[in-house]
């Protein structure tokens, strides 16, 4: 805010219609947590970006297809998206819905794309060392999926872009150095204000939506938290949050902590439901 004060001007009023239509179609979608979503990609074209993204990154990757541990994958990512397609049938039942482990003993990640295309990699099993707590990482992919993030992703780097391409037109007659020294500071300002925040905020919503839907499959909520304490030591002297696409462990456990209950609840009844539908 400081670089509009000292050196746009008057000018700084020419990006507000530019900024105020973009932000307008904020409200066209609502996330199923509630929340209002800022999406220019039709479902269509998010999964057709996400397929193909899918198919690129596998035929790049070592695959586990065989064993126990390829087998569970399937099977857990299986029940997280059956639960998806019963309680978020708009859009989880238009999904082509896939899981694999990729071979890397050397990186504790998970990843999604559009569409119900989920990786592991095989270092994460080292930290999510039982079912429980791999259905934890596995339910937060399945609501990146369901929240539409990578779209959302997509269309705030498409506003972000286009309010710089629009400050610059504005600051074109400005001294370089000082046209410099502005762009350079709306740009950083952009990523630490608009662009780290919004993808934390996605993490925590997937945390949370991705919680409940494993607890729905019948997968004990419990193991979240001594999960993601796992997961913090196995990342000391990561990023400062400010500065990362994450929350911070502590904020994550947190949060964790206050949703458990909702969730212990959701899984004990699905626990009942499964015991009644034995014969």
């Amino acid at each position: 805010m400081q670089a509009y004060d000292t050196g746009v001007g008057p000018n700084r009023h020419a990006l507000l219609p530019v900024i105020g239509i973009l932000l307008a179609f904020a409200s066209c979608q609502t996330t199923p947590t509630g929340r209002k979503q800022l999406n220019f990609y039709s479902l269509s074209h998010e999964m057709r970006i996400g397929a193909q993204t899918w198919e690129e990154t596998l035929s790049e990757v070592p695959l586990i297809e065989n064993g126990n541990n390829a087998e569970m994958i399937s099977r857990i990512g299986q029940a997280i998206a059956k639960t998806a397609r019963k309680k978020h049938p708009d859009p989880a039942k238009k999904f082509s819905w896939e899981f694999v482990l990729i071979e890397d003993p050397d990186t504790i990640n998970a990843w999604a794309l559009p569409g119900g295309k989920c990786a592991v990699y095989s270092g994460l099993l080292t930290v999510a060392n039982d079912e429980d707590s791999l259905a934890v990482i596995m339910g937060h992919e399945v609501a990146h999926a369901l929240l539409r993030h990578g779209g959302e992703r997509l269309s705030q780097g498409l506003m972000f872009q286009g309010a710089l391409i629009t400050a610059d037109k504005t600051l074109e007659r400005r001294n370089p150095e000082d046209r410099h020294k502005i762009m350079l500071a709306l740009g950083l300002g952009g990523v630490l204000g608009i662009l780290l925040p919004y993808s934390r905020t996605h993490e925590t919503e997937a945390d949370e939506l991705g919680l409940l839907l494993s607890a729905a499959a019948g997968f004990d909520p419990r193991a979240a938290v001594p999960l993601w304490e796992r997961m913090a030591k196995a990342s000391e002297g990561s990023t400062p949050t400010f500065l990362s696409t994450h929350p911070s462990a502590k904020d994550r456990i947190r949060r964790l902590q206050a949703i458990t209950p909702k969730a212990l609840a959701v899984w004990q009844r699905a626990t009942v439901q499964n015991d009644d539908s034995k014969p």
